[in-house]
């Protein structure tokens, strides 16, 4: 749950991310430590920073327009891989330069929190477009779990000292207490494990409900999690990393889509479910005869399914995209362009796909109720999508001023914690029900 919405609105937030300054927050890791010593608990606080090697040389390379755009990008780039893999409470806050703090509240074992840091810092390594070409970002990691002992000050003390110290030379990550390789699963072990979690029901499917603007369910998100017996759970973008590296894309995609289908099949009538379809999905030649038949064998109606797609998942070959959704969107399907706002928003994907829906990043939300030019691009994109005859989808929504301006502003659908977070197939049944 990303913690960010909760700070106080006149707190002073970076001009170029619109993230809180790292003195924001302070308060609120310090209030985590203070109940955990009040309960007398262990703390709970995870932190990392990430720092981006020689940025300054971005700025003189592209300009300070292309490096700003960049920090902006990558500041969503961990807000959005934060919201899919934590929990529990969460924030980030922008440093000096090139420097994020990401702070998590949550049991996590050393292991997740290492394997965690690895696949953000595979995120955020990924071209960035810029008007000069592709622009690639070099990340380095400093990571912490909290001591007993331990202040917001001796935190992002030992932090700082971690990220410019000999020890991440030649390399991306390190421990603040020096262990630069926890001890835990190495990544070809969790390539072999992944091989027998589908065997063994590891692999979880949770539901995130979606409402429409009269705050009746309508659906729900299909989200993968793995509960991995040593590491714990392990969210949706790490289990994919790990999938690609062990060539397992296809099984997992198909192992969660069956699973999904088969819980929806005996949901009340009317109510639809979402899947996420990854770029190896897409790129597949196959993927389309494999998906049709097996929503087919699952019984579940073909015009109450969408596939939600990212920007990512289409820029190898767009034409190539197109060619597959037209093919599936013909069965009945649906098709909604995930994540929108959060990218460079490439409007030819607009003209080139049989979309149905915009799926408003949560980004495009946050801010909309204060900032006046927030609003006006929210006001200007759901009048685009009238007048391209898409629904729009509002991801995030985290309270009721949120809620009540995007369903006055013309969005259809939301989807976020202030009506329900990610549940079991039983629990979203009974939600459904009434049960």
């Amino acid at each position: 749950m990303n913690e960010l919405s909760s700070l106080d609105r006149d707190a002073p937030r970076d001009a170029v991310t619109g993230l809180p300054a790292i003195d924001t927050v302070r308060g609120r890791i310090e209030d985590w430590l203070t109940q955990a010593a009040a309960r007398g608990e262990a703390a709970k606080v995870h932190t990392l920073l990430l720092g981006l090697r020689r940025f300054d040389a971005v700025n003189l390379a592209y300009g300070a327009s292309a490096g700003d755009a960049a920090l902006a990008e990558v500041g969503g780039r961990i807000c959005r891989f934060a919201e899919n893999e934590l929990d529990g409470p969460w924030l980030v806050a922008r440093g000096s330069g090139g420097n994020f703090l990401l702070a998590a509240n949550e049991a996590c074992s050393r292991e997740r929190w290492q394997l965690f840091a690895e696949q953000l810092a595979d995120i955020v390594s990924q071209s960035i477009p810029a008007a000069a070409g592709a622009l690639r970002l070099s990340p380095r990691l400093a990571l912490l779990r909290a001591l007993a002992d331990d202040t917001v000050e001796s935190l992002l003390d030992r932090l700082g000292h971690t990220l410019g110290s000999r020890r991440l030379q030649g390399g991306r990550i390190a421990w603040a207490d020096g262990e630069s390789v926890p001890p835990g699963r190495t990544a070809a072990q969790l390539e072999a494990d992944l091989l027998v979690a589908i065997d063994r029901d590891e692999i979880e499917i949770l539901f995130q409900p979606q409402f429409d603007a009269d705050d009746l369910l309508t659906g729900a998100e299909a989200l993968a999690r793995w509960r991995h017996p040593v590491l714990g759970r392990i969210g949706a973008a790490a289990l994919f990393g790990v999938a690609e590296r062990s060539d397992h894309v296809a099984p997992l995609s198909r192992h969660i889509a069956k699973r999904a289908l088969a819980a929806a099949r005996d949901w009340p009538p009317g109510l639809r479910l979402s899947l996420n379809v990854t770029p190896a999905d897409l790129a597949a030649i196959s993927y389309a005869d494999t998906l049709l038949a097996i929503v087919r064998e699952s019984g579940f109606p073909a015009d109450r399914l969408t596939l939600e797609v990212t920007e990512q998942v289409l820029l190898s070959d767009i034409h190539a995209a197109a060619k597959t959704l037209g093919r599936i969107s013909g069965e009945g399907i649906r098709v909604a362009l995930d994540d929108f706002g959060a990218g460079f928003c490439n409007f030819r994907y607009l003209k080139l796909l049989p979309l149905d829906y915009l799926k408003l990043d949560r980004s495009m939300v946050d801010g909309i109720e204060d900032d006046p030019r927030d609003l006006a691009v929210l006001r200007a994109i759901v009048a685009m999508a009238r007048a391209l005859s898409l629904k729009v989808i509002a991801e995030g929504i985290e309270d009721e001023a949120q809620r009540d301006l995007i369903v006055r502003e013309g969005c259809d659908f939301y989807q976020g914690f202030l009506r329900a977070q990610p549940m079991s197939a039983e629990e979203f049944v009974d939600l459904a029900t009434g049960g």
